[in-house]
């Protein structure tokens, strides 16, 4: 079937613990009014010497240690974020130099924002079939307080930093993803101005927009993967979704009639943290024991773009 199966996860979340009562002191907000509309208690930031490099090499290095694998078995490394150290060297190009992948292995950044490692799971499979070593190593890192308007009492609640790493394997005699990736170009829902464009490097966001977008998307994405590979939403035994909104997964796990116990996430303590959200959230599932081997996940990213993406992820 030509497909990739997930071997192992790693991650990195910063050493500060941002809490609601903390942003109480930088803008006009509360504990209630954060976690009422969004479900987030804390967040993660970057502090001296944490960057996304850190992150990235820390998730990285575990992931590959637990899936005992070797940086010289790895044939593609591919980062999705919005926020790396560099515009240029990629995030992956950093990654290659400091673990010691083979010069030939496929290493590039990709930006879906939050679809972008779902986007990458598609991606790093397509490629895996053309490459001579069969070992994936897929990223969702994000250091989002670089982007932060702390002014803005709307976004400056809602994101964290963190990093998600998986190892994936690709085989002949693996199941598709059965990927559905898509695209509905829009510059004003949800957008971060360039360095040359003269506006403030910031997230701006409609959140209205955005809710109405993300609570169609979502359930639609889900289903359009679950039509494609034969399956209900019965065979799946996690639904691992980025973690945008508490009220948006509600919403919309409703409007599935999905079993809300394989639906938990971690935005109370993460915040959202954009394209590492849901390896994150993968990795923690895995750690807890509550992924196992020849389990599903069905993985939705879904934001600025706006992009949506959704993929079924078996474990090995």
């Amino acid at each position: 079937m030509n497909g990739i199966k997930l071997i192992a996860t790693g991650s990195a979340l910063p050493g500060r613990a941002v809490t609601n009562d903390e942003l109480t002191k930088i803008v006009d907000t509360s504990d209630e009014w954060i976690s009422t509309r969004t479900g987030i208690r804390s967040r993660r930031w970057c502090a001296g010497g944490e960057s996304h490099t850190s992150l990235c090499l820390a998730a990285a290095r575990q992931a590959l240690e637990r899936a005992g694998a070797k940086p010289a078995e790895v044939g593609v490394c591919l980062v999705a974020t919005l926020t790396p150290d560099f515009l240029t060297p990629a995030a992956a190009c950093v990654l290659q130099k400091e673990l010691g992948l083979p010069e030939d292995t496929v290493c590039f950044d990709l930006n879906a924002a939050c679809s972008g490692f779902v986007y990458a799971l598609h991606t790093a499979q397509c490629l895996l079939s053309a490459a001579p070593r069969k070992l994936g190593l897929v990223l969702g890192a994000e250091v989002l307080s670089r982007v932060t308007d702390f002014t803005d009492r709307g976004t400056c609640v809602l994101f964290g930093d963190g990093a998600g790493a998986a190892v994936v394997e690709w085989r002949a005699d693996y199941p598709s993803l059965h990927a559905v990736l898509g695209c509905r170009g829009n510059d004003e829902a949800l957008f971060i101005p360039g360095v040359h464009t003269g506006g403030e490097p910031h997230i701006h966001m409609d959140g209205q927009a955005v809710f109405r977008f993300a609570v169609e998307a979502l359930p639609r994405c889900v289903r359009q993967v679950l039509d494609r590979a034969g399956l209900g939403l019965e065979d799946v035994d996690r639904f691992v979704f980025h973690q945008a909104n508490q009220r948006i997964i509600d919403f919309a796990v409703k409007k599935l009639g999905a079993d809300p116990a394989r639906c938990t996430g971690n935005i109370a303590r993460t915040g959202n943290t954009s394209a590492a959200s849901v390896p994150l959230l993968l990795d923690e599932l895995v750690s807890a024991g509550e992924l196992r081997s020849g389990q599903r996940a069905l993985c939705v990213g879904f934001g600025g773009g706006l992009t949506w993406a959704g993929a079924l992820l078996e474990m090995a």
